[in-house]
């Protein structure tokens, strides 16, 4: 069987080849992406770092708790009946700071003591007399309570306290904190069972 000749000019053929070039050139122009590979986009070094401590910080809070406040102690900030929210563990990754709301691991109490950190490790704490009692300086200032009413201490509150501070030259040492409540007057705080190891503090209120 024979098949017929086709003949195809020389001219023909070259420009099919251009067409051919020009058609693969312009859909290179128009979209070079998808004849080159994409770039990894590597986020920035305090994105990266950030992320990684985000990441830790969320796994030091073991649970969140809620529980209903029982007592007067923190009235005029957290009133009895009220229900808070405790993260556990909180302070595994994070430093206590002057201000934040805890729950306390106290051993004369079945239930934690929710109190006020008035002052941590490093911060100076001094015990004067007045004429209804005693105030305590934190770092040379009188400590007062959410209303601006000074703490006033009786002599079982100073006996407590100057223990700590003759021991400690009147600086809050290591690892320890001084709580109070929101009552002037004090109540069952560290006026009554002293200076708290940061490891009975169990976990930090939020409302």
């Amino acid at each position: 069987m024979k098949f017929p000749k086709i003949k195809i000019s020389f001219w023909r053929v070259l420009t099919l080849a251009l067409i051919l070039f020009l058609t693969g050139y312009l859909i290179y122009q128009l979209n070079p992406q998808s004849y080159e590979a994409k770039p990894r986009k590597i986020p920035p070094l305090a994105q990266t770092v950030e992320t990684t401590q985000t990441i830790e910080e969320e796994n030091c809070v073991t649970k969140t708790e809620e529980h209903i406040v029982r007592g007067d102690s923190l009235s005029g900030i957290i009133e009895s009946g009220q229900t808070i929210k405790v993260l556990v563990g909180y302070y595994q990754c994070h430093e206590i700071q002057r201000g934040d709301i805890v729950i306390y691991n106290y051993a004369g109490s079945a239930d934690p003591l929710i109190k006020i950190v008035k002052a941590v490790e490093g911060d100076s704490f001094k015990l004067q007399q007045s004429a209804e009692g005693w105030n305590i300086l934190i770092n040379g200032e009188i400590a007062k309570n959410s209303r601006g009413e000074p703490y006033v201490f009786n002599e079982q509150g100073y006996r407590m306290l100057s223990l700590y501070e003759n021991d400690y030259q009147g600086v809050i040492p290591i690892d320890a904190v001084l709580l109070l409540g929101n009552t002037a007057s004090g109540s069952l705080d560290s006026t009554r069972f002293g200076l708290v190891g940061k490891n009975d503090i169990l976990g930090k209120v939020i409302r």
